[in-house]
């Protein structure tokens, strides 16, 4: 991998972070994901209206991937109220890709080297013993069901989105047209439920939601760049770097407590993430 790339990586594993932070930061966590999803929805509007419509055939794949999106962004700001950033992104970021790997064997059939085999046990280690310091360290348990909601529809999506933007044969389209229909879906669902305190207000969460959006898509293009110049799996375990990026700004940054426990789940769901990339 050249070291421009390299670092190019780098960069976009810690904007993956950073804009997870600022959603942590924020004092509605819920306001501040709905401006990054308006954000998000008006970068994908801009775009989709110079692609045109998808086909019928790509629509059933775009609703259900805007559903689990708005699913993922749901949850992970409720795991937000809850938790810390060093405690909730390890384990919702971590234990998607663990979900992804059983689905592929189970469902597809697929077959697993020893290299990811030994990376599924040090990466389910890992969750354990980080999920158990919320018992230990006498956090908030409400947020565990939201931080592995999270996981499981960012292991949904990641399926959904690459079969359907297989179908449309367009994943700029498909992606554009996923912003519009995930920020409407979203919108909605937040307003069900917590009506409007919701809605973000004042220029602070406003500007947190805009440089989240911008955050996000730079991370996701520079991650699908260094695709197309270096191997992908080699690519994607880098990527998880995310992880300890997420952890040095919440305990430097933020001012969050990391024990020695906290930090040895953290190297072992990065350290297994990994694994299974490679």
């Amino acid at each position: 991998m050249p070291l421009s790339v390299l670092l190019a990586v780098l960069a976009a594993a810690f904007l993956h972070a950073a804009w997870n932070a600022l959603v942590r930061t924020g004092a509605n966590r819920i306001a501040t994901m709905m401006a990054l999803s308006a954000v998000q929805a008006g970068i994908g509007a801009a775009i989709a209206i110079g692609s045109g419509l998808p086909a019928p055939a790509v629509w059933p794949w775009l609703l259900a991937s805007g559903a689990i999106h708005s699913a993922y962004k749901s949850f992970l700001a409720l795991a937000y109220e809850h938790g810390d950033l060093s405690r909730v992104y390890p384990l919702a970021r971590g234990t998607a890709p663990l979900i992804t790997l059983a689905v592929g064997l189970a469902a597809l059939d697929e077959a697993i080297a020893p290299v990811e085999a030994a990376g599924v046990v040090v990466l389910g280690l890992g969750i354990l013993f980080l999920a158990r310091g919320v018992w230990t360290s006498g956090e908030s348990r409400r947020m565990l069901p939201f931080a592995f909601g999270s996981a499981c529809a960012t292991a949904g999506y990641t399926i959904v989105d690459g079969l359907g933007a297989r179908v449309s044969g367009d994943a700029v389209m498909f992606v554009a047209w996923l912003f519009v229909i995930d920020g409407v879906i979203f919108a909605a669902v937040m307003l069900l439920l917590r009506g409007e305190g919701s809605l973000p207000r004042g220029r602070p969460v406003w500007l947190a939601g805009a440089a989240g959006a911008a955050a996000s898509y730079a991370s996701y293009a520079v991650a699908v760049w260094a695709m197309t110049r270096a191997p992908i799996a080699l690519v994607a375990a880098l990527r998880e770097t995310s992880i300890l990026f997420a952890v040095l700004i919440g305990w430097g940054l933020m001012g969050e407590r990391m024990t020695r426990p906290r930090a040895v789940s953290v190297a072992m769901i990065a350290g297994g993430v990994a694994l299974t990339r490679l």
